[in-house]
């Protein structure tokens, strides 16, 4: 695995686990009674982006570390993933 493909996976790993970690224990505007003028009333209430990104980076690096030893140990090939046989051996 280059550097390059380490990093666009951790990139990948990382934003799909950002999306999964958004919508937990977040406060709406609606909900906390505090709507600012011009936004939804749907909009996260405060400043959650600073604490959700630090989340997202403890529960992605490990993620990626996995991902990342079973690619770089061969267990898990691109030709175990041929299902169709369009690849040759």
């Amino acid at each position: 695995m280059t550097i390059t493909a380490a990093l666009v996976l951790y990139s990948i790993t990382w934003f799909m686990t950002l999306f999964c970690v958004l919508p937990y224990r977040t406060v709406s505007q609606d909900e906390a009674k505090d709507i600012v003028p011009g936004t939804p009333p749907g909009a996260p209430a405060g400043d959650v982006m600073r604490r959700k990104a630090w989340i997202t980076t403890l529960i992605a690096t490990p993620i990626w570390a996995v991902i990342a030893g079973v690619i770089l140990s061969g267990w898990i090939s691109i030709a175990d993933l041929d299902w169709f046989g369009r690849m040759h051996h």
